[in-house]
């Protein structure tokens, strides 16, 4: 029985080479989303309590009430 020969060639990869990535810690995740919700809860808080200071001033209470239930999502005791 003869044996079988294998022959390997190997050749130069000629495209992009690919770095490898440092996966992010799970602690600066999490704080990083923490302080990205706080913010966005923040500034559309604020953007309500303007819509409703403009809406008091401006003596419209159609848009003063649908502008209350919704600030009423914001605040809770």
């Amino acid at each position: 029985m003869e044996k079988q020969k294998v022959n390997y060639h190997y050749y130069r990869y000629d495209g992009e080479v690919l770095q490898a990535k440092r996966e992010i810690p799970f602690e600066v995740k999490l704080s990083s989303r923490l302080i990205l919700d706080e913010l966005c809860y923040t500034w559309n808080k604020a953007k309500i309590e303007d819509a409703i200071n403009t809406a008091i001033d401006q003596r419209n209470k159609e848009e003063f009430i649908n502008l209350s239930k919704r600030y009423k999502q914001y605040i809770w005791h």
